[in-house]
Order: C-alpha cells, then sequence, then structure tokens
C-alpha cells in the first residue's frame, strides 16, 4: 500500500459532510437502499479503505462493518481518518467511541480497521488497542513469505545456540510480528537496536521481552544490528520511587555522586541506596539539614550514634523489606558498611571540591571501640558432613536431578534450561575451586590446562606427578588480574566434557576487560544469571544430597563454599602455608584470607599438643638420695643429703629448682665434681636411693642443653654476676670465661 497516491486532505469538504450525515443515517434507519448514494459521494475517503479490504482479503461483512465504524467516526469527529491522533485511532480500534455499533468490537471484522490504521495512517501502537491475532495480521499485511522468512532467520540463529522447542514455539513467531509491525517493514535489516529500545519501552507487550531480547541476540549475531538490547537495571516499582521520602536536595547530591564515581556500577547502586537512607535519617531528625555541605563534626558523631542503635528497616524503603526481619538488630558489619559509606561519600566530595573541609570524615564516621570488637573475621564455613554430602552430589548428578521446564501441553515433554555437562561443569568448579560467583560465569572457553609430565618443585626437590592437578585459568577479579591456579583434575574432566557438546554461542563483551570473550557457561547466547549459583545450583546440589539449604550459619550461599574450601585446605593433613592459601584464592592482601580461612578447633588443639609447651620446660633430672645421712639425723645436721646429677658433678643444694644456675653450674661450694674422691665414695654406697624429678626449665637453659656448646657459654656469660645459693657470683669465683673464646687481660 502506498497512501501518497491517495488525496490525504485534513478536512471535510461541505459536500463530504453531507453525505457522511446521510450516510450515517441511513445506517441508523437500516435503509441499505440510500447507502450506495451517500458512498458515491465518499470516493476519496471510502476507495482507499476499498483497496485495505481487498489487501486483506476481508469478506462482505466486514467491509461494511469497517465502512459503517469509520464514517460514523468521521461524522461525529468531523474530521476525515487522515487527519487522527495516534489517541484518537487508539479509542477507535479500542471501541470507546459512542457512535459505532458495540458488537462491532467483539467481531473479526475489526482487522480490516486496524489494517486502515496501520497501512493507511501510519498508526503501530496496535499492542494496546486489545487482544488481535498478531501473526495472522502480519501475514496479511506483508506477505505469509516474508513473515516466515524472518522468522526462519531468527530461530536458525536461535536453535544453532541450544534453544528448545519452548523458547522457539508460537510466542517467538508472535514476537517477531510484533517486532515487524511496530517497525512497518518485514525486513530485519531496517532494525536498529534503537528501535528495539524504543519497541520494548513501549510497543511489545512485557510477556514477550525474554523473546525480544533472544531475537537481538540474534540479530547482533548475524550482524543485523551493533549491539543486543540490555537489561534495564531499575528494578524499583514504579508507584514508589526510593526517593519518595528523602529530602530532594540530598537526593540530587546522591545522584550527582553517583554519575560522577567510579565504582563499579553494582557498588554504586549499593551505595546510592545507603546514601538515601542517610537522608532518610536526616528527615526525621534534622529537616533543617538538606545537603553535605551543612553538616559538621556535631551531627557526624549523631550520626555514628544513631547508626550504632541502628534496626533492620528503620531507614530503608519498607516496600523492599521483607517484614519478618524488620526490628532487628543491625548486624555489626552492616552498621560498618553504613559508616564506610558515609566516610567515602564525604571524602569524595571535598577532594573534589564539591563542598568545603569542615571536618575529616575518616575521623568523623569511623566506627566506636565497641563496635571494632564486634568486627572480628568469622569465616561461615559449612559443616564438614554437609559438604562431603554435597561433594557427593555434584559427582553424581544425573539427568533425573535437573528440574524440566517448558509449557505445560499435551503430547509436550519439558526439557532441561541447562544441559546436564553444563551444570555438572559448572557445580565442580563451585565444589573444587574456590572461586566468586562472579569469576564461575567469567571462565572463557579453554580455561582448563592439563599439566604436561611431571615437575620437579624446585625449592624441595619433590616431583608432582602429572595426573595430580590440573590448572585453571581465573578471569581478572576485583583485586588482581588473571592468572592460573591448580584445581583437582575432576573439575578439568567435567569442563572438557561439556566443551565437548556446548554448541558455538556468540562472543559477548566482558565488562571489566572490554573484552568480546566466549564464556564457558553460555547457552541460549548469553551467560548464565547472577542468581544461578545460588538460587538454582545450590538448591539442586542440596535436594541431591537431602540436606536444607540453610544451616545454623545461614543459607548455603556460593562465598560460603570459598570459606569452607579454604579452611580444609588450612587444615588439612599436609595443609597448605597460610599464605598459600592466600596466593590460591586470589587475595592481594593476605589479611583478607582471614576472613575466609579458618584454624579448626581440633587442629588447634592437635597443634597445642604437638608443641609441648608444659613438657618442654619440664626435663627428668636424676636425683640421689642417701638414706644413711637421713637415719644418723646427719642431713638434720647441714650434711648434704640429696645430690641432683648434672652430668659433670653433683648439686647439694636442697632449693636446686630455684637456683639460677642449676644448668650451667657456677662451682659454689653446693656443687661436688665427679672426679672427686667424696664424689666416688658417694656413689659407691650400698644404701642410695636412686629417683628422677621433674624441673621446670625456662627457654635458655632447654637451649643450652639441647643445642651444643656454643648456647650453654651465653648462659654462663649472663648468669656471671648473678649470685650463688652461697653467696659470691661467679665472676667472684674466677671461673665464668668460656673455653672457646680468649681471656679479656681486663677481666
Amino acid at each position: 500500500m502506498d497512501p501518497s497516491r491517495y488525496d490525504r486532505t485534513q478536512e471535510l469538504s461541505a459536500a463530504e459532510r453531507e453525505a457522511l450525515a446521510e450516510f450515517v443515517e441511513a445506517l441508523e434507519a437500516g435503509a441499505n437502499m440510500r447507502v450506495p448514494a451517500a458512498l458515491a459521494r465518499l470516493k476519496r475517503l471510502m476507495v482507499p479503505v476499498a483497496d485495505v479490504c481487498d489487501l486483506m482479503g476481508s469478506h462482505r461483512e466486514a467491509r461494511k462493518c469497517t465502512r459503517g465504524a469509520l464514517a460514523r467516526e468521521m461524522h461525529r469527529r468531523g474530521t476525515p481518518y487522515w487527519a487522527w491522533t495516534e489517541e484518537q485511532w487508539s479509542q477507535t480500534l479500542k471501541g470507546e467511541g459512542s457512535a459505532w455499533p458495540s458488537d462491532y468490537y467483539k467481531s473479526a471484522s475489526r482487522r480490516p480497521l486496524m489494517a486502515v490504521a496501520y497501512l493507511l495512517c501510519g498508526y503501530r501502537d496496535l499492542y494496546s488497542t486489545g487482544h488481535f491475532k498478531v501473526s495472522i495480521f502480519a501475514e496479511k499485511v506483508f506477505g505469509r513469505e516474508r513473515v516466515e522468512s524472518a522468522c526462519r532467520t531468527i530461530r536458525d540463529e536461535l536453535s544453532g545456540w541450544g534453544c528448545g522447542a519452548w523458547v522457539l514455539d508460537g510466542s517467538l513467531e508472535r514476537m517477531v510480528c510484533h517486532v515487524m509491525l511496530a517497525n512497518g517493514s518485514p525486513l530485519l535489516e531496517d532494525l536498529t537496536t534503537q528501535k528495539l529500545t524504543e519497541m520494548r519501552d513501549r510497543r511489545v507487550p512485557k510477556s514477550l521481552h525474554p523473546n525480544l531480547y533472544a531475537m537481538s541476540r540474534a540479530l547482533a549475531a548475524r550482524g543485523l544490528i551493533a549491539a543486543p538490547l540490555s537489561v534495564p537495571r531499575d528494578t524499583y516499582p514504579l508507584e514508589r520511587r526510593p526517593v519518595d521520602d528523602c529530602p530532594e536536595e540530598w537526593a540530587s547530591w546522591c545522584e550527582r555522586w553517583r554519575r560522577t564515581s567510579t565504582l563499579t556500577p553494582n557498588v554504586r547502586t549499593i551505595t546510592y541506596g545507603r546514601l538515601l537512607q542517610i537522608g532518610r535519617w536526616l528527615a526525621r531528625s534534622h529537616p533543617q539539614v538538606t545537603g553535605p555541605e551543612q553538616w559538621t563534626y556535631q551531627l557526624a558523631a549523631e550520626y555514628v550514634a544513631a547508626v550504632c542503635k541502628l534496626t533492620v528497616g528503620e531507614w530503608s524503603d519498607p516496600t523492599r523489606m521483607k517484614p519478618e526481619k524488620v526490628g532487628r538488630p543491625m548486624r555489626p558489619w552492616t552498621k560498618e558498611n553504613q559508616l564506610h559509606v558515609a566516610r567515602a561519600f564525604f571524602r569524595d566530595l571535598q577532594e573534589w571540591g564539591w563542598i568545603s573541609r569542615r571536618f575529616d570524615p575518616r575521623r568523623a564516621f569511623r566506627a566506636p571501640r565497641s563496635l571494632k570488637t564486634l568486627l572480628e573475621p568469622d569465616p561461615r564455613t559449612i559443616a564438614d558432613e554437609v559438604w562431603a554430602k554435597l561433594l557427593w552430589a555434584g559427582l553424581n548428578l544425573t539427568a533425573q536431578d535437573i528440574p524440566l521446564v517448558g509449557y505445560a501441553r499435551p503430547g509436550v515433554k519439558g526439557q532441561p534450561f541447562y544441559p546436564l555437562e553444563m551444570v555438572r561443569a559448572a557445580a565442580m568448579v563451585w565444589l573444587f575451586a574456590g572461586l566468586r560467583h562472579d569469576e564461575i560465569r567469567r571462565l572463557r572457553v579453554g580455561c582448563v590446562r592439563r599439566q604436561r609430565g611431571d615437575v620437579t618443585v624446585h625449592p624441595t626437590g619433590e616431583t608432582l606427578p602429572e595426573d595430580a592437578v590440573c590448572w585453571l585459568d581465573v578471569p581478572a577479579n576485583k583485586t588482581s588480574e588473571g592468572k592460573p591456579k591448580p584445581v583437582d583434575p575432576l573439575v578439568g574432566k567435567a569442563i572438557e566434557d561439556w566443551e565437548k557438546v556446548r554448541p558455538d554461542q556468540p562472543a559477548q563483551p566482558d565488562a571489566k576487560t572490554a573484552e568480546e570473550v566466549h564464556y564457558l557457561f553460555s547457552y541460549r547466547g548469553r551467560r548464565i544469571g547472577k542468581a544461578y549459583v545460588n538460587h538454582t545450583l545450590i538448591p539442586l546440589l542440596c535436594r541431591k544430597a537431602g540436606v536444607p539449604v540453610e544451616d545454623a550459619r545461614g543459607k548455603i550461599t556460593s562465598h560460603r563454599a570459598r570459606s569452607t574450601i579454604a579452611s580444609q585446605l588450612l587444615n588439612a593433613k599436609e595443609p597448605m602455608d597460610f599464605f598459600a592459601v592466600s596466593e590460591w584464592l586470589g587475595h592481594k592482601d593476605p589479611s583478607s584470607t582471614r576472613h575466609y580461612a579458618k584454624v579448626a578447633p581440633t587442629r588447634l588443639a592437635k597443634s597445642y599438643s604437638d608443641a609441648g609447651y608444659f613438657g618442654r620446660n619440664l626435663r627428668m633430672i636424676e636425683v640421689l638420695i642417701d638414706q644413711e645421712a637421713i637415719r644418723t639425723g646427719a642431713a638434720a645436721s647441714g650434711e648434704p643429703w640429696k645430690f641432683y646429677d648434672l652430668g659433670h658433678g653433683y648439686c647439694t643444694y636442697d632449693f636446686f629448682q630455684q637456683c639460677p644456675h642449676r644448668m650451667a653450674c657456677a662451682r659454689c661450694s653446693f656443687y661436688l665434681p665427679k672426679d672427686s674422691t667424696k664424689a666416688q665414695l658417694l656413689e659407691g654406697k650400698a644404701n642410695l636411693s636412686r629417683m628422677r624429678e621433674e624441673i621446670p626449665l625456662t627457654d635458655e637453659e632447654v637451649a643450652a642443653v639441647e643445642e651444643g656448646i656454643e648456647l650453654h657459654e651465653k648462659l654462663l656469660e649472663r648468669l656471671a654476676d648473678v649470685p650463688t645459693p652461697e653467696g659470691p657470683t661467679p665472676r667472684e669465683l674466677g671461673i665464668v670465661i668460656p673455653l672457646s673464646r680468649k681471656p679479656d687481660p681486663e677481666r
């Protein structure tokens, strides 16, 4: 249809007005004989309608209804249909006009009227006029062959990516027809990303938006459009914006910061929400303060005190809170995050020169000591028995464990949303690789490399067998560049099995590196969703393992697996070094590892036992008891009766444990050399009682006994001026010069 070949004058002539009045009067009176005479005078208006009806193949009754409806509306409005606005056409197609038959809207004769609006007047907002068979209408307008060719192009591209029948059914055809009608052309080459965005926002039903996104990816892969549609980030309900109860000026500052900040989009969104919470606190506590330039150190201190008393939902948007959690005490880390947001916000505003520096945000918004004591690292590890069951579930996944999706229709069975090989590979990566969920989503095809041959570890000379590990190339993350990490060969096998059956997928941009990459976990032309691991994969494994999705520490999430694996590596029989665990996790600062890896109580107890803290400071020393001296009373008169064997002699000092020279004897009067005659007589006594006594030793004494003569000499030097039990010091006795050193003439 070429509307330019018709007379499209925007006003009705006097003769046309008179003919319309006569036509409508004849229709109302049922005088069918007078209708042809009136139509003859409305040739300029009715010939294009007749051509459209011929194109649509409309039957006689539909033609009559179309002519009658248009004549009534033109007579009522006083303008030809060429001059009708979109709103007027919408009212006409919806049946809101008071001058046309009430049963017309229910009949199939509405299709020619829609064709008049579409082909002659450029009306494109068809879906808002109510339900109609869009596929039939598009075939009538553009021709069946053109519609089928466009649908076949999209279907072939999507089916090559792995899309099943539940995606490629009638809804895809309806969506393609909607797009063709909204664009006014059956040619896919006439589409652009901008046009598709406009159609999504105005002219395509929301029920077809998933198919519209799939179609845009197919068009981008074919090179017909520059880029596929992006999903809008704003998910707040339209009836309530998050800034409704926040001061307008404060909200404008927050929005300005949000547009200027260089943080990642997700972090900016979270921080923006926290800043709006500060605005809600201001509106309730200090309504006179509306901007950050009005803040003082005193107001910042009051805000810190309010944060310390904060409860769940107190400053949040109530439409986005779970009612059962509102009013609960806020967790310490959440309070610290609230203060961190305030510090970062005011610091940025001061550094950017937007406000004057009236106080130091780092000091004004720092967490008080009472809050800092609650911020110790507390890794939320999963219990070993639960983790073992999840490992078993991941290793034994079958097709029966994966739920089926699709439309419930007779004779049509559902199918898994993702293939078994892909689900199994994702499960093995989560269970063994210790990656963040974003790193799992951004793994690339070919990220697994096998180790070729045995490798000798140079520092130790040990050999790493060929099949001990495989290497997983981790993409660049928030703390470091991409680098390989060793993982279990089971991970490599699962990924290789998935890559063998993975359909070819279009390259997609990596937001962190700005590269066009082929993602490993991509299917139907798009990556797995951000919530797939937490909301789909983990519940699936929990059902398979027969464990709940929550434990005493909360929900089982992707990040808790990271903590569990790190803790098990640190507490293994042959444990990894703490810094090695930090490197394996990809932490730039080893202090971050404390929030993930936790020493198990059993390993702590074993380490304490192996350290031998008490046993190290207790030594068994042989003691000789002279029973004859005790029986004869010589011991009571001061004669020695208890002799401590020092190896090179005996000590007769009763309080030997308290003597500072006990392991480095100063040769005082209590010392009895073994080479003396008195010592030989003592050893020859028949009534001598031998026993062993535990003596607590200092670290220096233990080192002197166990590590050699050099440490023994150092101990002698340190005790040179310490009095012996008899009174004089070793220096005064003249026996403290070590044999291995030359004597000092001055001494």
